[in-house]
């Protein structure tokens, strides 16, 4: 699948309307078979486990819902359930499985078998997070990728995530200058529709049959990718604001409500309701 940034288009600002706080997650759960939930952010900042946002979703699960968890991990869903879910304390009750950004890109890149393949970034993803890398850093590289036309696949499509109480980079900090300047990035995860039809996929399997669009609540943090990528697969979304939005919103406990409504009216998409954090 190939996107450039301007393949998502937001709806008319004028449009949008910003939604009430929804203070407990129990009053949205009915409406609802599917939850498609963002890991980094909602169920986790990268240190520790967010309790209650597990407590929510093992609670939908008892009720009869099925939970795939939605990441731009550029690692395969499997490892990063066993390697930071487990790790970090996220309990299993919370969800049937879980889709990454990793193994949609395993697919693009066995989709060109034969094909050569250049990695950038750290010899290992996470450490990403334990070094002071920028884009900046792999300005040359970049510049020599344009200028030979080579076609970049994205494994994670976020610009920056929560570790803890600060903001780190990801791979489309590079990948977005990159598309700006010409290039061909090829986005694997969220907001792109690939990632999404596979979840569902994997949600269907385990209920066993087909489930309705509107049957499906996508929870997350970032307008850029859950809210706009919700939205462009046609599902309603429930955001979080203590994630990586919550210093341009003022505050993780009280968000400035003119803050959160300019965000959405800057998107051109607002959500079904908000939240500060997910709980039951």
């Amino acid at each position: 699948m190939r996107v450039t940034l301007s393949a998502l288009p937001p709806a008319d600002p004028m449009s949008v309307v910003l939604p009430s706080f929804t203070p407990h997650f129990a009053t949205l759960a009915g409406d609802y078979d599917v939850v498609l939930c963002d890991v980094w952010g909602v169920v986790h900042n990268g240190v520790a486990a967010a309790a209650d946002a597990g407590d929510a979703l093992a609670r939908f699960r008892e009720r009869g819902g099925t939970v795939v968890l939605i990441t731009n991990a550029p690692r395969p869903g499997e490892r990063v359930a066993r390697l930071t879910l487990d790790r970090l304390g996220v309990p299993r009750a919370a969800y049937d499985g879980i889709v990454s950004s990793g193994d949609v890109t395993r697919a693009l890149i066995a989709a060109r078998a034969g094909a050569r393949v250049f990695h950038i970034g750290p010899e290992r993803d996470v450490a990403l997070f334990e070094t002071v890398e920028t884009p900046h850093d792999y300005r040359d590289v970049i510049a020599r990728m344009r200028a030979r036309s080579l076609p970049m696949i994205c494994a994670n499509p976020d610009v920056v995530v929560e570790r803890g109480d600060k903001l780190v980079y990801c791979a489309g900090a590079i990948a977005d200058p990159y598309a700006a300047a010409g290039g061909e990035v090829i986005y694997a995860g969220k907001p792109y529709r690939p990632i999404y039809e596979q979840a569902l996929a994997l949600a269907e399997a385990a209920r066993g049959r087909p489930v309705k669009h509107h049957r499906l609540l996508a929870i997350g943090d970032s307008v850029r990718t859950d809210l706009k990528g919700a939205d462009a697969f046609g599902i309603d979304c429930l955001f979080v604001t203590a994630g990586i939005h919550a210093e341009e919103l003022g505050s993780r406990h009280d968000p400035d409500a003119a803050a959160l409504a300019g965000i959405f009216a800057a998107a051109g998409v607002a959500p079904k309701a908000v939240m500060h954090r997910l709980s039951w």
